[in-house]
Formats: C-alpha cells, sequence, structure tokens
C-alpha cells in the first residue's frame, strides 16, 4: 500500500478501509472482538452469585458459561462461509448487533433458562467477530504490513480473557453479576457505528459474492450440521467430562461418540465439496496445517492459566477473586507493550524462529510455577505470568501472520475462522487436561501422603505427640486434643497434596509449550518485506 496515500490496486480491489487510514481500521475491529473474547472469561468468577441470585445450582450454573462457548465453536467454523455469502461487512454488523442485543438481555435475564438461552444467541452473534475481525485487517493491510496489524489485533484476542476475570471479579464485588453483561451495551453501540462509517466491502469480494448469489446459495447443510454436531458436542465434553468423571458417565460418553462420528465424517464430506462450508484443505497444508497445531498450543496454555493461577491463590492463599484476578493484570501491560515489538520484529525475523522464541518463555514461565510452595508471595505469581505474557506476542503475531502465507485473497474468511477455532478449541482442550490432572494427581497424591500417616509411623506418633500437647497447651481437653491434631495432620495433607497436583499441571503445561519448539521448526520460511512483514 502506498506509504503517501496514493492508492495501489491492492487498495482498490481488496482493501477493507476504503479511504481511510488502515490503522484506524485496526482499532476499530479490535473493539467489538476484544469485547467478544472478554466474555469467555469475565462470566466465571460470577457464578456463584449467578446461582445465588436465580435460584440454581452451582453445577447448574455452570451452563452459563458451557453454553456461551458451544454456539461461540458453531459458528466460528462456518463464519467464512457466511462472510462470503452474506458480505463481510454485512455479516460482521449482524455479528456485533446480535451479540450487543443478547449482552443486555443476558443483564435483565429473570431465571436460568433465559439466561441460557440469551448465552446461546451471544455465543452465535460472538462467533462470527473475531474471524471477520482478523480477514479484514488481512485484506486492509498489504503483506508486508500485516505483522505490524495483527499485533493491534493480537492486543485484543490476548489481553481480553486475561482482564476477563479482574474486570468481572471487580463488578460482580462493587455492583453485580448483571453488569458483566450489561457494560457490553455501549461498547458494542459505539462498534457499529464506527465500522457502519469506517469500513468498506473490498470491490472484488463482493462482485465475487454477487456471481455466487446469481448461480444460486449452494449451502452445504451437510456439512454445517457435522461440523455443528462435531464442535457443539466437542465443546460439552471438554466442558464437563471432568466434572461428570468423563466416560464413566453415559451422558459424556454420547456427546464424545456423537463428536468423534461427525468430525470424521466431516474430512472426506468437505473435501468432496466443490463449495465446502469449512475450508478443510487448508489444514492439510504444512503452513496452514502447523500453524493451526501451533495456536491449538497456545491456546490451551493461554486460557488454562488464565483459570487456575486465580483458583490457586483464592483456594489455597485465601486471595480475593479480585485481588487474583490482579496477578494476571501485569501480564496484559506487558503484552499490549510486546505486541507493536512483535509486529516489528516479523518484518525482520523468520515466524518460526519467534515463535520457538515466544515457546521458550512459556515453557520457562511455566517450569518457573513448578516450585510452588505455601510461602510465595504476590510477587512470585505476578512474575509467572509476566514472563509468559512476554512470550504470547513472539507466538500469536508470528503464527498469525504466516497462516496467510500462500493462502488466496478469496480463502483469508476461511482462514481466519479455522485459526479462531484453533484458539478457542485448544483453550478447552487446555483446561479439559488442566482439570483432569489436578483432580487425578490430587488423588494421586492425597492417597501416597496418607500412606505415612498410619499409627505405627514413629514420625506421626511424634507429630501426634506435638500437635496435642500444643492444642492442649491451648485449653483443649485430652480428647478435643487429639481430635484437634488429627484433623489438623488431615487438612495439611489435603493441602499438600493441592500443591502437588497444582505442580503437576504446570510440568504438564510446560512440556506442552516445550513440544511447540520442534512443531515450529516445520513452518517454512516466508519471504520477508522491507517494510515489516512476510510478503507472498
Amino acid at each position: 500500500m502506498a506509504e503517501d496515500g496514493g492508492k495501489s490496486s491492492f487498495d482498490l480491489e481488496q482493501s477493507a478501509a476504503g479511504g481511510h487510514n488502515p490503522w484506524l481500521i485496526a482499532i476499530v475491529v479490535s473493539i467489538a472482538t476484544f469485547m467478544e473474547v472478554l466474555d469467555t472469561t469475565i462470566a466465571n468468577v460470577a457464578l456463584r452469585y449467578i446461582a445465588g441470585s436465580l435460584a440454581a445450582s452451582q453445577e447448574e450454573s455452570t451452563w452459563v458459561v458451557t453454553s456461551y462457548l458451544v454456539a461461540n465453536a458453531v459458528v466460528l467454523s462456518i463464519s467464512g462461509w457466511l462472510a462470503r455469502t452474506l458480505g463481510r461487512k454485512r455479516f460482521y454488523m449482524i455479528c456485533v448487533a446480535v451479540f450487543t442485543i443478547s449482552s443486555l438481555l443476558c443483564g435483565f435475564a429473570w431465571n436460568l433458562q433465559s439466561l441460557l438461552f440469551f448465552r446461546v444467541l451471544q455465543g452465535l452473534g460472538g462467533g462470527g467477530m473475531a474471524p471477520c475481525s482478523q480477514s479484514i485487517l488481512a485484506d486492509s493491510f498489504p503483506p508486508e504490513k500485516r505483522g505490524q496489524a495483527f499485533g493491534v489485533f493480537g492486543i485484543a484476542v490476548v489481553v481480553a480473557p486475561v482482564v476477563g476475570p479482574t474486570l468481572g471479579g471487580w463488578l460482580t464485588d462493587t455492583y453485580s453479576w448483571h453488569w458483566c453483561f450489561l457494560i457490553n451495551g455501549p461498547v458494542g453501540i459505539l462498534s457499529l457505528a464506527l465500522v457502519a462509517y469506517l469500513i468498506s466491502e473490498p470491490a472484488k469480494a463482493e462482485k465475487e459474492r454477487l456471481e455466487r448469489l446469481k448461480r444460486g446459495i449452494n449451502f452445504d447443510f451437510v456439512g454445517f450440521l457435522l461440523i455443528a454436531l462435531g464442535l457443539g458436542c466437542l465443546e460439552v465434553v471438554l466442558d464437563k467430562g471432568q466434572e461428570d468423571d468423563w466416560f464413566g458417565s453415559s451422558f459424556i460418553l454420547v456427546f464424545a461418540v456423537i463428536a468423534a462420528c461427525s468430525l470424521i465424517a466431516l474430512v472426506p464430506w468437505e473435501l468432496s465439496r466443490r463449495e465446502p462450508i469449512v475450508e478443510i484443505r487448508l489444514l492439510f497444508r504444512r503452513q496452514f496445517g502447523m500453524c493451526f497445531v501451533v495456536m491449538l498450543g497456545t491456546g490451551a496454555i493461554l486460557i488454562s492459566t488464565i483459570q487456575f493461577m486465580p483458583q490457586l491463590l483464592q483456594e489455597s492463599f485465601g486471595y480475593t477473586a479480585l485481588l487474583a484476578g490482579l496477578t494476571v493484570s501485569p501480564g496484559g501491560l506487558v503484552t499490549m507493550a510486546m505486541m507493536p515489538v512483535g509486529g516489528r520484529l516479523t518484518g525482520f525475523i523468520q515466524p518460526k524462529y519467534l515463535i520457538m522464541f515466544g515457546a521458550a518463555l512459556i515453557a520457562y514461565s511455566m517450569w518457573h510455577l513448578t516450585g510452588l510452595s505455601p510461602d510465595i508471595n504476590f510477587s512470585y505469581a505476578v512474575w509467572a505470568r509476566v514472563i509468559l505474557a512476554a512470550g504470547l506476542p513472539f507466538i500469536f503475531i508470528p503464527i498469525t501472520t504466516a497462516s496467510y502465507d500462500g493462502v488466496p485473497p478469496d480463502k483469508t474468511d476461511q482462514a481466519s475462522a479455522l485459526i479462531n477455532v484453533a484458539r478457542n478449541q485448544g483453550g478447552s482442550f487446555g483446561v479439559a487436561l488442566a482439570q483432569t490432572v489436578l483432580a487425578r494427581r490430587e488423588q494421586f497424591h492425597q492417597s501416597r501422603l496418607s500412606e505415612h500417616t498410619i499409627p505405627s509411623s514413629t514420625n506421626y506418633q511424634a507429630a501426634m505427640q506435638h500437635l496435642t500437647e500444643l492444642f492442649m497447651a491451648q485449653g483443649a481437653g485430652k480428647a478435643g486434643a487429639t481430635q484437634e491434631a488429627t484433623a489438623w495432620i488431615g487438612q495439611t495433607i489435603a493441602a499438600q497434596a493441592t500443591f502437588l497436583a497444582y505442580i503437576d499441571v504446570f510440568w504438564v503445561l510446560a512440556l506442552l509449550a516445550a513440544v511447540m519448539i520442534p512443531a515450529a521448526m516445520l513452518i517454512r520460511p516466508v519471504k520477508l518485506g522491507s517494510g515489516g512483514g512476510p510478503m507472498h
């Protein structure tokens, strides 16, 4: 794109910026994306308040999160086809409008059933926002500027889930859980107005859309049904699996079978379609396929750590929801500061080397957390998050940029949809993996530690005698002191088992990050442009 404001063929035929500064477009599309990604985590800390307010159980309230994720996953996967058929700007504005209206309705929900219905609508609206934003950026900037543009977009995608728990905790504690949804109203209206005024439908894309409509809308209903069942059921399995004891539950087993059969059948069906609803062929390209895999791992680590660090600090250290959320907030600031750096370096260093560096930083941050002990302080948790946050831009921007290398302009919507599916599903996989490791290893460590608390153990006898004397010195009788000593030992074992289980979780995440390093090596080199990004 010409720097002096002149119009190149790139501008006229495929830019979504029209006559406006593309950097302004980058900021505009990031507003709605930030709002949508924020809603994947903001309600988590408010679930117990929602349950109490709507006379629901804690287990029932978790469907507030699951229903959103299921609906989001379904629309996310087909957003490329919808954008091509309806027109990307039109589809994007419909998504923002549906998301905004349903957010307000969530805030005014009168019972759990109505809230779940509105959350499904919210997920349907939000599913198309991130991929549309990403493809708008890909078309608004020439290849040599995309790295920096994706840096702006990456701030919204990476920082939003970090801010979510803190903002949700503050809104819930200060006002009520309703405001976790109501705040989307003014932001959504602002986004709609800016999009309507500033974003254009690329002339080439609009011409192709009209020609496609003249030939008739060829809706791949079977493909849609397979992807909806596959990703929808998979999301339920991942979100509810640990809670329902995985395949020990007939409910989880049925959903897992439906998900597996649907996703397996999807591959040959979509490969045989001339106009597939999901462009599966992209996944079989070396470049895009490896970017997809690395993005899965990135989403897994990002979302699981956002959920589990505050959970650890609240359960084991007595932090409030707000204080626990604040431990991840400095990481958000670091990510914001490093995104422009990552975007700029994408123009001079091959994406695979930046990804390897970012994955190494993330692996180190997870290894840092394996040093957990009851004596850690606030700064320990903050620094772990800061290190991880410093690595994210060196993964997110190069992946996003490299994934478009070799992708034709008419496939950018499909590519954006699939990369965002990888990020979302990776997050669900990561949380499910961490939950399972935590629960299973906690049971394992508790059983191993309990083996040493038998009456014949001299260490156990000495500890019991010391604790009994201590509680008797505080005024308890012999029998009461013995009971308190036994309870104290039991609580200590449970606490130690929990710490050891969290350490195991962070070891698993560290290994996952380490595996991303050789995976990144398979991403082929791209031609670097002097302007600051890869060129086709």
